[in-house]
């Protein structure tokens, strides 16, 4: 009794991850069909996606913030900046600092941040208001209270304000 050899392939593209099994001509037949198929939409996706890495991140808002032994800081002292885009850059200091590991969380109380910023809680607290309001901040109850982290839209907004004032 002849026993044919089956072909077993896996192909990793972006995330995704499959395998076909078989004979050689069906596992050909099933790769090159799922290529044609699945790689145009996954193009696609790519373009409509939106995820900043942390290298992203560093690479956008270097010049603004840095991880300090004392926590993320904003450090654009010689940049005139809202007290709005003082609150999301320190928002975004913190995620820096979270997504490579420095601090245990990537959002902070209204407390934590005027005492990192210097900013006036009033300020702060209509600040928050006005960025919730449009999405470019997420609230979190916790037990610790009220915590603040900024979102993709956040990050996208604050990259095309500061990148106005360098102009």
């Amino acid at each position: 009794m002849s026993q044919e050899k089956d072909l077993k392939v896996s192909v990793s593209f972006s995330g995704t991850t499959v395998e076909f099994k078989g004979s050689p001509e069906s596992v050909m037949h099933s790769l090159t069909e799922f290529l044609s198929r699945e790689v145009p939409s996954l193009d696609l996706a790519k373009k409509i996606s939106v995820n900043y890495s942390v290298s992203d991140l560093i690479k956008t808002f270097g010049d603004f913030v840095k991880i300090t032994p004392e926590g993320p800081r904003v450090w654009a002292t010689d940049k005139k900046l809202s007290d709005k885009e003082v609150v999301l850059l320190q928002l975004v200091a913190t995620r820096i600092a979270h997504d490579t590991g420095k601090v245990s969380t990537d959002a902070l109380t209204l407390n934590e941040m005027q005492e990192i910023t210097g900013v006036k809680p009033k300020s702060i607290s209509s600040r928050l208001s006005e960025v919730l309001k449009v999405g470019y901040v997420d609230r979190q109850a916790s037990g610790s209270g009220v915590r603040y982290r900024i979102t993709t839209a956040g990050i996208n907004w604050l990259s095309g304000a500061l990148s106005k004032k360098a102009r």
